[in-house]
């Protein structure tokens, strides 16, 4: 039935192409089955509708990852009537390359939970993981075995990873080491490497993968990360909260982020949402610093959609604005195929407009970094590679001889999502310093946590507000990440316990409503609960209400409760241990807010922590009875803000 119905379809549809008439076909279901799992359609079986396969952990869809349904009525790649689609378990590279060297067990196959082990012949060393574990996601855990001996080279014996083959065992200055990977694996990494005069090898370290194989949320980051962070250099501390860590621009410098999302067919609304969502992590995660990078942002198919333009920071745009931009901007119905040429070609004239605009003198100091999101290579437009040379030209200033000394001014990064097969054109698109620019993730969704990871919290436990936007595991101290400032004022009495809600301002105050307290409240019946890795409640040396709260202020006028000046700062006896779990609001940033908000006069700020001005109404009548709606509505005002 189904075979029919499209040859049909694929007749009515030459006759009336044949009179200039467009018609566009449904797919079916029939071969797309797959056996162990189960598939998701982006659009139905509408055209330019995505089918997903899924299965569960240790599995993957083969002989296909996904399918498009394409305007005929067919899918691309089309089922295989001798090869049903079903879930295989998950294979790990070869790791029987190893040169001068045993490995145990020796199988055919490594699957997921697989255990290999390694040692050297007599007089080699060993470097790398002696013992290494197959993956979920197709890899080797740890690093990889190398066996050498100290025979005096410039550089080291850079080893051959799984699944690879290495030409040259010469590891002199200048020496070349060349690598592929066997059978239907695709290589990540550097093709050749050159032993260089200080003994390290150019390039990235390679690596095999099958076409099932992906990064983690955690690898990406730590990658991405290190690098987005030594482009963000290391410089003095900016407060001693931060333990002597804080990252800038150099001072003369400029840093220019490009970001540009591909919308294309094969894309619905939870893949859009999730891409935006992610950005905007990603830009929240970079601010948190001290840095104010420049934005330019687009949403590419066929065509540009633009959110964000670089040359708007020229006319001092907030980050606030840029933000609440992409939470707004929706793209609609019109994306059709993939022109990544032209996601390029639109970033080459941005900095070319900037170089106009600043000058050829300052623009040697100004840093860019283009990001990328594709579900797969591009359909149309052409090869983006000379557009990418000449973007490379413009950023070296032509200088290529010298072009190694300006390589850091510019980063070209592909996050490569769910694609069918290994696409090398778009691993040669990118460029910089820092290790790899290139990545393949298994669904958009884990850029999320990807972004959320690009800071090492046990490095910055002190910085203020970070916070985390979505729950991972779900458990206690997951969502305490998520609202790591939010403490518990406990008051015991005779009648009981009462229990209200508060937010950590500093390591030593806890800012609370005024009403959350008994008449005659003492220190000493007080107690706040909060994690922070040592003991849980904490205790009270002082207790300030503001001056003027009166809850029976206006009974006279027929106001029962007049919450008005509703507030209270709690002095503990002992500062809480700052950590992932248990951080708080940054009262300058707050103190700043406040002022442009123009809810308090700032210059009352200065006597904190023994006084605190009014709130105005509309601040305070959002949390009549409940003042932890209060705490609640300004910690989320601080954390977008």
């Amino acid at each position: 039935m189904g075979t029919s119905r499209s040859w049909s379809c694929l007749v009515a549809l030459l006759y009336l192409l044949s009179l200039g008439v467009e018609i566009l076909c449904d797919c079916t279901l029939k071969g797309v089955e797959i056996e162990g799992g189960e598939y998701r359609l982006s659009k139905n079986l509408e055209p330019g509708s995505q089918l997903i396969y899924y299965c569960q952990d240790g599995y993957y869809p083969d002989p296909a990852l996904t399918r498009i349904c394409l305007p005929n009525g067919s899918w691309r790649p089309s089922p295989r009537k001798f090869q049903p689609q079903k879930c295989k378990r998950v294979e790990c590279p070869d790791p029987n390359v190893l040169q001068n060297g045993n490995v145990f067990p020796g199988q055919e196959k490594y699957y997921v939970g697989d255990v290999t082990s390694y040692n050297c012949y007599s007089g080699y060393t060993m470097r790398g993981s002696p013992n290494r574990v197959c993956l979920q996601n197709g890899k080797w855990n740890g690093s990889t075995p190398i066996c050498s001996r100290d025979s005096g080279d410039a550089c080291p014996d850079p080893g051959v990873p799984p699944g690879a083959s290495r030409v040259g065992n010469m590891f002199g200055i200048d020496d070349r080491v060349k690598y592929s990977c066997n059978g239907n694996l695709f290589l990540i990494g550097s093709k050749a490497r050159v032993c260089q005069e200080n003994g390290q090898w150019t390039g990235i370290e390679p690596a095999c993968y099958f076409k099932h194989t992906y990064d983690t949320p955690k690898e990406v980051s730590e990658v991405f990360g290190s690098a987005i962070k030594k482009i963000l250099t290391i410089s003095q501390s900016l407060n001693d909260i931060q333990e002597g860590r804080s990252i800038r621009i150099s001072k003369n410098g400029t840093l220019n982020i490009y970001i540009a999302i591909d919308v294309s067919e094969s894309t619905n609304k939870a893949h859009f949402n999730q891409s935006r969502d992610a950005v905007i992590t990603l830009i929240k995660k970079i601010s948190s610093f001290s840095v104010s990078p420049n934005y330019d942002i687009i949403f590419f198919s066929s065509d540009i959609y633009r959110v964000v333009n670089i040359l708007d920071f020229y006319n001092t745009i907030k980050l606030n604005s840029v933000i609440e931009n992409l939470k707004n901007f929706t793209v609609g119905n019109k994306n059709t195929g993939t022109d990544l040429n032209l996601a390029f070609k639109t970033f080459e004239v941005q900095m070319g407009f900037i170089k106009e605009r600043v000058g050829e003198e300052r623009f040697k100091d100004h840093r860019h970094v283009l990001i990328f999101f594709t579900d797969g290579g591009y359909t149309i437009g052409g090869s983006p590679e000379p557009t990418v040379a000449r973007i490379k030209n413009m950023v070296y200033m032509n200088q290529h001889d010298s072009a190694r000394s300006r390589e850091e001014y510019l980063d070209i990064y592909v996050f490569d999502i769910g694609t069918e097969i290994f696409n090398e054109d778009l691993q040669l698109l990118t460029t910089g310093t820092g290790g790899r620019h290139y990545f393949i993730l298994n669904e958009i969704s884990e850029l999320l946590e990807t972004f959320d990871n690009l800071i090492d919290e046990s490095e910055v436990v002190g910085l203020c507000g970070l916070h985390r936007d979505y729950e991972t595991t779900g458990d206690k101290i997951d969502k305490r990440r998520r609202y790591p400032w939010l403490a518990f004022v406990l008051q015991f009495q005779e009648t009981g316990r009462t229990m209200c809600m508060g937010s950590l301002v500093s390591p030593d105050f806890v800012l609370t409503a005024a009403s959350c307290f008994l008449f005659g409240a003492l220190p000493e019946n007080i107690r706040i609960d909060i994690e922070d890795g040592g003991k849980r409640e904490k205790k009270v040396k002082e207790i300030k209400l503001h001056r003027n709260y009166n809850r029976t202020a206006k009974v006279n006028e027929g106001v029962a409760e007049f919450y008005d000046y509703d507030v209270a700062l709690i002095r503990l006896e002992e500062p809480v241990r700052i950590s992932e779990v248990a951080r708080y609001l940054d009262f300058v940033s707050l103190k700043t807010w406040l002022k442009f908000k123009s809810f308090v006069n700032i210059a009352d700020f200065y006597n904190l922590p023994f006084f605190i001005k009014i709130f105005p109404d509309q601040y305070v009548s959002l949390a009549p009875r409940r003042p932890a709606m209060l705490l609640t509505w300004l910690a989320n005002q601080h954390a977008s803000n």
